[in-house]
């Protein structure tokens, strides 16, 4: 942790600033000096929007590409492109999914809870899509801008609420994914053709979103299905994947409580009296705060998009929720102890500089005593050449 980040915790007087330090999180230096790097290159040749210039947006396209700041570049620059083309700003702020509902009852999926970290976990029972009524219900097309307005909610509003909530920062989803009876028989060519384009996003826009995902119930037919279909994703992203058979329930249990796990996956939630687990994007982003702060959801989605930041912490204050929310005291203590480490690692420099500077010493003391023998042995060679002269004169 740097100098300047220490004074600008310690500053963060104001419950505004406390809450930004919790979404925000605390940098890595060796991170932190790779994402400089990448943001002066951008900034040199004039292509860094204001509103992606943050740490943990470039943080993702490094870590990507592997911290190779020419590949990471280009990535970025590909993701303002592929924005631009299709307009990804206007889908966040105006696209409307009239087909929601019905697309919700032949496709079960949505977000549910937490993991055991914090982080959103999002469920698909893809098993269970009935693809015909799928595309009666909604188009490729409409379905991918559904799921592009979804990824710009979740960066905006999901992941900040996920911070404020367990007070560390959040940026990832731990996904369930319920392959029970999909195989290559009922994967269809437009299934296909949808999956692709989804992944090529995710992987190339959205990148290092993903934290974990667990594959279940996947049977032989899955499984030869999938030596398909992972040939169209990241090496990186595939190390993050499971592909779990029946019995995945006690892996899955280690990531996610009981209580955030729905009843149909062996989890204890029914969700019973609201409709269902995956109809009511439950998570700490729907806390009756955030709700008030903003009426419209659209609203809140594109502010990671629109050319004024703004975090959830003000959100919180506009509605005089934070002092509800979390205790100034915790804070300054973090701060603290942010100080204190600082305090240590500086004492444990200062140790080791002593350590070196008396070592220093006493060679230097070697070498003095080295040096001085020489001299003698120097004075007494001359002053026995000059003895032995002396003789051989008379």
């Amino acid at each position: 942790m740097s100098f300047r980040s220490i004074e600008q915790l310690l500053r963060r007087n104001s419950k505004i600033k406390i809450s930004q330090s919790i979404a925000n999180g605390i940098h890595d230096q060796k991170e932190e000096q790779s994402v400089q790097a990448l943001r002066d290159s951008l900034r040199a040749s004039n292509q860094l929007p204001e509103k992606f210039d943050d740490h943990h947006v470039l943080l993702r396209f490094l870590r990507m590409r592997g911290f190779n700041i020419i590949k990471a570049k280009e990535m970025f620059l590909n993701m303002l492109k592929w924005r631009e083309d299709c307009a990804v700003d206007t889908i966040a702020k105006d696209f409307k999914f009239e087909e929601f509902d019905a697309l919700k009852r032949c496709y079960p999926h949505g977000f549910h809870g937490v993991d055991r970290f914090g982080r959103p976990l999002y469920i698909e029972r893809i098993g269970s899509v009935d693809l015909s009524k799928l595309m009666q219900v909604t188009s490729i097309d409409r379905y991918i801008k559904y799921h592009i307005s979804e990824q710009e909610k979740t960066l905006s509003l999901r992941y900040p609420a996920c911070s404020l909530a367990t007070k560390k920062h959040i940026s990832s989803t731990t996904a369930i994914l319920d392959v029970k009876g999909l195989g290559m028989n009922n994967f269809s060519k437009a299934a296909r053709e949808m999956f692709i384009e989804i992944q090529k996003i995710d992987s190339n826009y959205y990148p290092e979103t993903l934290h974990q995902l667990y594959i279940i119930n996947a049977g032989s037919g899955f499984r030869a299905l999938w030596k398909v279909l992972k040939a169209f994703m990241e090496a990186r992203t595939l190390k993050k994947i499971q592909v779990l058979g029946t019995n995945y329930l006690s892996t899955v249990l280690e990531a996610v409580e009981p209580s955030n796990l729905p009843e149909f996956l062996g989890g204890t939630c029914t969700c019973s009296a609201t409709g269902g687990c995956l109809l009511q994007d439950k998570g700490p982003w729907t806390d009756a705060g955030i709700i008030r702060a903003s009426k419209e959801p659209s609203a809140r989605h594109v502010d990671s998009t629109c050319g004024r930041k703004r975090t959830l912490g003000m959100l919180f204050l506009e509605d005089n929720q934070v002092g509800n929310q979390m205790s100034e005291n915790i804070h300054q203590k973090q701060a603290n102890g942010q100080v204190s480490g600082k305090i240590q690692e500086l004492e444990d420099c200062a140790a080791q500089t002593k350590e070196t500077l008396e070592t220093l010493i006493c060679k230097q003391k070697e070498l003095a005593t080295h040096i001085e023998q020489l001299r003698e042995l120097l004075r007494d060679d001359v002053l026995a050449e000059k003895k032995t002269s002396s003789q051989t004169l008379k």
